[in-house]
């Protein structure tokens, strides 16, 4: 177990190098840079400090080679768009997205499971076909689309607030009623980003758990005389978790990498909307900031996603320890 996640700690600084660097590259070898939004009126001296400021009148390998000696110190550099160090940028967005992403993954959670382990275990029927075809409707609906009808729909009825995280004032108000003010604007965005993924859930949980009831040791439970529920709960459930497993921890990287669709519709300040922002001001290091920190989620979210396979399946245990 020590040598397994050694090699996943490996692997995420790994990714994060490789996702930041990328980043980097990408900004600089994309047309135009920073320097257009100081405007028709900036000087030749102005651009060339900002410039300079930025390493943006070094070569791409020097400037590269400079980020990555001042990153090892935790260093990231500075925001040209907000004009702050990128690192207590990034920090304030990721809790963000991580407190949206929590509520969002919850929610999927004791919703998709369940269901999943219903339709699965119980091959015909009227709810069956309700939950399937909801579960579909779901799947082939975009985030995007999602957000804006519940958008549309808050505007209208005026049950939950349009956007953003807090109300206007929020920050002058005691702890319980800001906690109150933000549970308030939570479940727009965070019913937008758990409908897919509570579908995906149950549709992978049910066609696992279809495959696993007729597998012959659940047979012979039931041929024990052994009830429905307690066939399906004590023997065939925990049998069909490997594949939800696989994709459970690559939905939490993905959730908390930031939804961009669903962040910016809803105004939610989280790491998606940031990045957007970041991206369409070609502001450099924060653009390398965000691709860093969501990588780095990612793989958080792949070594969960193992520690819960080695939990539902041992065989993953033995498989990683041997030489």
């Amino acid at each position: 177990m020590t040598r397994f996640l050694l090699r996943r700690v490996l692997f995420a600084l790994l990714l994060v190098l490789v996702v930041s660097s990328a980043a980097i590259l990408l900004t600089r070898l994309a047309p135009g840079d920073l320097t257009a939004d100081l405007g028709l009126e900036a000087t030749p001296e102005e651009i060339a400090r900002t410039r300079a400021r930025f390493g943006l009148d070094r070569s791409i390998a020097a400037q590269w080679a400079l980020w990555l000696s001042h990153a090892a110190r935790f260093d990231f550099g500075d925001s040209y768009l907000y004009n702050r160090p990128v690192s207590e940028l990034v920090a304030r967005s990721a809790r963000n997205t991580a407190a949206l992403a929590a509520v969002a993954l919850a929610g999927a959670t004791m919703v998709g499971i369940p269901l999943g382990i219903y339709t699965g275990s119980r091959r015909s029927g009227g709810l069956t076909a309700l939950v399937r075809g909801a579960s579909l409707l779901c799947l082939s609906v975009p985030p995007l689309l999602t957000s804006l009808v519940f958008v549309w729909i808050a505007g209208r009825t005026g049950w939950l607030p349009v956007g953003g995280m807090s109300s206007v004032g929020a920050s002058g108000l005691d702890w319980g009623a800001w906690i109150s003010d933000l549970a308030w604007h939570l479940p727009l965005p965070a019913l937008a980003l758990a409908l897919p993924i509570a579908a995906t859930l149950e549709r992978l949980q049910a066609q696992s758990m279809g495959d696993t009831v007729r597998q012959p040791f659940v047979s012979a439970a039931a041929a024990r005389g052994l009830s429905h529920r307690g066939l399906v709960l004590r023997h065939a459930w925990r049998a069909s978790l490997r594949p939800v497993c696989a994709l459970y921890g690559i939905v939490i990287g993905a959730l908390l990498s930031g939804s961009f669709a669903v962040e910016y519709v809803t105004s939610w300040p989280g790491l998606g909307r940031l990045m957007f922002d970041a991206l369409r001001a070609r502001d450099i290091y924060l653009v390398a900031g965000c691709a860093a920190t969501g990588a780095l989620f990612l793989a958080f979210g792949s070594l969960i996603s193992d520690l819960l396979l080695a939990v539902a399946d041992p065989r993953v245990r033995d498989t990683e320890g041997a030489p």
